[in-house]
């Protein structure tokens, strides 16, 4: 006999006596399993693979089984799933959930109160999808009626939700049966899981819904508004967990424009609270949520970025995250520092999201945050750590001190930071690329020393291949480095840029959908055009391509910003000695260059002066001649009327 078939052996009893003929043995049964499987996982195991679920779901489903029995069969089932993974897998697989929301119909309450603790196990776990709550769209309704019932109905019911609200449809389903008016007044339960769970309900709801949120504001409970609920419990006598879940209520309803970021309740109640957690005294999960949800506070505002900055030595106190756990003795429990080990990577992530927000806006602050001890060094860690999570927000980090023109002229440099994020840049997922480009065209800027080992590296074969992204944020970094590069380059560089983009990748940026692509990739042909021998050499090999490409632009539908552009690009080829050749004999561009000359707006009339007067420079061999050609198709008699304007600017021109 396998060993298998002896375990499964001695758990067959409990299954037999399911198909007992007598109800009454049934129901001693189901009791007797009830007692063999709490917190023993090789029995629940066991008890699975012999088919106990069938058939005690249809125990629980017959009209004919006692409410005792039906009842039991939802406490073994709900013991069942608090099991491992794989145990809810079968559950499910066993369509569970509809057999139990059938359940939640009868009138027993006892049996109702089974079916939902059944209930949230399951949702809780992650390998059930949020949906199947959902499919049928009369158990929402059904399920807000039953929060009325007991204190154990309103537990489990928020807890389901909360665990099963993932995103705006979620949220609009909920709202819109009335969660907000239904779970509200559980706030001011007697019971402390009620209000707990009641709360967890609100922060997802809230969660970047500005419709919820304007709602909550004005919400009353026993004459108090929501907001003001939310703040006493974020007093210090309150558990950590309530503590943490209402600011983040007060975060996200802040954050949805539904309370000012200059409100009293966020600077003086929710931020200092959130700080409060990134204390080392907390638990390692409790930092990590702190953390993460004060820079979700701060992330867009400056004076809230400032205040953070300066309370509690929170920049100092964040290096703490890097150092964990500091000494092993202080932790007595060994549980818990295994369990800490393998989550410190979680804190260390959440440090540099934090400093992400930080250093978003202010150059004191990125200084400061600059000079913690081993900064820069532990960000060049974090961009090879293993960890997704961690690489993420170590780019972040990165990025929002690379606004900074001081820092890219000395900590990047010092530190080569080019190097690790060079090689973020090789293979990674869309969100970490999306900022690890956005961080490369800072470090292109002209002023930036990384520029030079960037470049000399392979950087614009990779920035060219970012401009055939699918990812629209892609396709704008890829460009927009790619134009950063090109600012007062040699000749080299930018023969290069031409060469790896290819002209037919260059027409295709020139007729992307996205006027950012657009702008951008006009920003780069600008710069490629820039000094006499660029312009000609550039012009000699491309230039029927590109007159036709600006052509096309200024006869697009097209806004004032990108046709001024193209009117520049034309400025910078009139500068050229050879390369104004193209726009001479070029009857269509004059004309165009004409009609600007006489737009409605000053911006292009502007631009297109700069065109004219680059042709007509007198100094130029071959001016007359030009001048000449000019005078003829109307331009010199636009140039008259347009010395007698009223903007000074086109006066002077």
């Amino acid at each position: 006999m396998s060993v298998l078939s002896e375990v499964t052996a001695s758990s067959r009893h409990y299954v037999d006596r399911l198909f007992d003929p007598d109800p009454q043995k049934v129901l001693q049964g189901v009791i007797d399993m009830k007692n063999a499987v709490i917190g023993n996982n090789k029995q629940k195991a066991n008890l699975i693979v012999l088919g106990a679920v069938p058939r005690l779901l249809y125990l629980l489903q017959q009209e004919t089984s006692s409410m005792e029995l039906r009842t039991e069969c939802a406490v073994v089932l709900g013991s069942l799933a608090m099991g491992t993974e794989n145990n809810v897998k079968s559950l499910l697989d066993c369509h569970i959930i509809p057999a139990l929301l059938q359940g939640l119909l009868s009138p027993e309450l006892k049996f109702i109160e089974a079916c939902l603790r059944c209930l949230r196990t399951i949702f809780t776990s992650p390998v059930t999808p949020e949906e199947l709550l959902y499919t049928d769209a009369t158990v929402i309704p059904h399920l807000m009626a039953l929060l009325s019932r007991s204190r154990y109905t309103q537990e489990y019911i928020c807890q389901i939700f909360s665990h099963c609200c993932k995103g705006p449809d979620h949220q609009t389903i909920l709202f819109n049966h009335g969660a907000v008016q239904n779970i509200a007044h559980l706030l001011s339960s007697t019971s402390y899981k009620v209000r707990m769970q009641a709360l967890k309900c609100f922060s997802v709801l809230a969660f970047e819904n500005p419709q919820v949120s304007m709602t909550l504001v004005n919400v009353l409970v026993d004459g108090e508004l929501l907001p003001q609920i939310f703040v006493k419990m974020l007093q210090r006598d309150k558990p950590i967990e309530m503590q943490l879940t209402s600011a983040k209520c007060l975060t996200y309803m802040c954050r949805a424009g539904a309370i000012q970021t200059d409100d009293n309740c966020i600077v003086l109640k929710t931020l200092p609270s959130l700080v409060r957690l990134c204390s080392k005294e907390r638990l390692l999960e409790e930092r990590v949520e702190g953390a993460e949800t004060l820079a979700y506070l701060i992330e867009t505002d400056v004076e809230l970025q400032r205040i953070a900055s300066i309370t509690d030595h929170l920049i100092a106190m964040l290096s703490d995250y890097f150092k964990y756990p500091s000494s092993v003795s202080a932790i007595t429990d060994i549980k818990r520092l295994d369990h800490d080990l393998k989550h410190a990577h979680e804190l260390r992530q959440a440090a540099f999201k934090l400093y992400a927000s930080l250093g978003a806006n202010d150059e004191d602050i990125r200084k400061k945050i600059i000079e913690t001890e081993n900064m820069m060094d532990r960000i060049v860690n974090g961009l090879s750590e293993s960890s997704i999570k961690v690489r993420l927000s170590a780019v972040r980090c990165l990025h929002s001190l690379s606004r900074s023109v001081q820092q890219l002229r000395t900590s990047f440099q010092d530190h080569a930071v080019w190097k690790p994020l060079m090689k973020v840049l090789q293979n990674a997922p869309d969100e970490v690329l999306v900022v690890a480009s956005s961080t490369l065209c800072n470090l292109l800027l002209e002023f930036s020393p990384s520029k030079e080992p960037i470049l000399e590296s392979g950087a614009i074969e990779l920035l060219c291949s970012l401009t055939q992204s699918e990812n629209l944020a892609l396709r704008v970094n890829g460009i927009w480095a790619l134009m950063n590069m090109a600012f007062q380059a040699e000749q080299k560089i930018k023969a290069d840029i031409l060469q790896g983009l290819s002209t037919e990748q260059l027409f295709q940026l020139l007729s992307d959908s996205d006027v950012n692509v657009l702008m951008k990739t006009l920003g780069l042909l600008r710069n490629l055009l820039s000094t006499r021998p660029h312009i000609d050499q550039i012009m000699s090999t491309h230039g029927k391509q590109i007159m036709q490409a600006v052509t096309l632009i200024l006869e697009g539908e097209h806004n004032i910003e990108v046709k001024e552009q193209t009117l520049c690009i034309l400025a910078n080829i009139a500068d050229g000695t050879t390369a104004k050749e193209l726009i001479m004999t070029n009857d269509d561009i004059l004309q165009k260059i004409k009609y600007y000359m006489s737009h409605s707006n000053a911006k292009l009339q502007l631009a297109a002066m700069f065109c004219i007067s680059n042709l007509i420079w007198n100094e130029e061999e071959g001016s007359q001649e030009r001048q000449d050609k000019l005078r003829d198709i109307g331009i010199v008699d636009i140039l008259h009327k347009l010395s007698q304007s009223s903007d000074p600017n086109l006066c002077d021109k």
